[in-house]
């Protein structure tokens, strides 16, 4: 089986040829390593291969992890999975982005319990782009109100939208449904937003794209693409690939 910094270096190339193919640089696509049910040393090895943003969806899991990497103090932790009310102040005190917001309750309780000294948490707005039932995520047509609420939080920063459709082999079948979330974002920074200070908030990631659709994602516009499988391995059976 290959290596993670093989993995690595190989999902780092098919980043760098979608962005080029898209007419894109690069460097305006960020990848977050899927790191959920992974031993901290897998995380650890991705690191020695020059990764450094990990996304979590498990709190407690993300918890041990950061303990037993916390001598590598420049890891970026991207919490991506649903947010249950009594887990927030442990996501707003341990981590620097969060991908999933989808109520304006856990926006304001993270917003409140986020400290200080750490600066505002950068937030995506997670958006359910399938109407599924059994998915997280603010439907379409209530997402400007969900936007006003976020960005006007005093703790918070409001980055942008994150998505995760169900799955579709067809790569047009992939930019359909993923352009919706572009479309989206572009209609967002149409309201002008503001913050509590008044100011605009960026608006400029649009988080989408794993393992099965990373280039349709870079095509439509992704600014991070979130890759798991791909990196460490496949998981076992039972368990949902990203």
């Amino acid at each position: 089986m290959p290596k993670i910094d093989e993995m690595l270096h190989d999902v780092t190339a098919r980043l760098k040829r979608a962005a080029e193919t898209a007419g894109r640089s690069p460097e305006t696509v960020a990848l977050v390593a899927v790191s959920k049910t992974r031993p901290a040393s897998a995380l650890a090895d991705a690191y020695r291969a020059g990764q450094r943003r990990f996304g979590e969806n498990y709190l407690q899991e993300a918890l041990d992890k950061q303990a037993a990497l916390r001598e590598l103090a420049d890891i970026e932790w991207h919490f991506i999975g649903p947010i249950q009310s009594n887990k927030t102040r442990a996501i707003a005190e341990q981590f620097d982005w969060v991908h999933s917001i989808d109520r304006e309750k856990i926006a304001r309780r993270l917003s409140e319990q986020r400290p200080a000294d750490r600066g505002p948490l950068q937030v995506c707005l997670q958006v359910n782009l399938d109407g599924e039932i059994s998915k997280s995520g603010v439907a379409l047509g209530d997402l400007p109100s969900l936007a006003r609420a976020v960005a006007a939080l005093p703790h918070l920063t409001l980055r942008g939208l994150m998505a995760i459709p169900a799955p579709r082999e067809n790569v047009n079948d992939q930019r359909a449904v993923l352009a919706r979330l572009r479309q989206a974002l572009s209609e967002l920074k149409a309201l002008k937003l503001a913050d509590d200070q008044g100011q605009p908030p960026p608006l400029d990631t649009l988080s989408m794209g794993m393992s099965a659709d990373l280039e349709a994602a870079i095509a439509e516009g992704a600014t991070m693409v979130r890759v798991g499988t791909d990196i460490f391995g496949a998981r076992e059976t039972g368990q949902d690939t990203l």
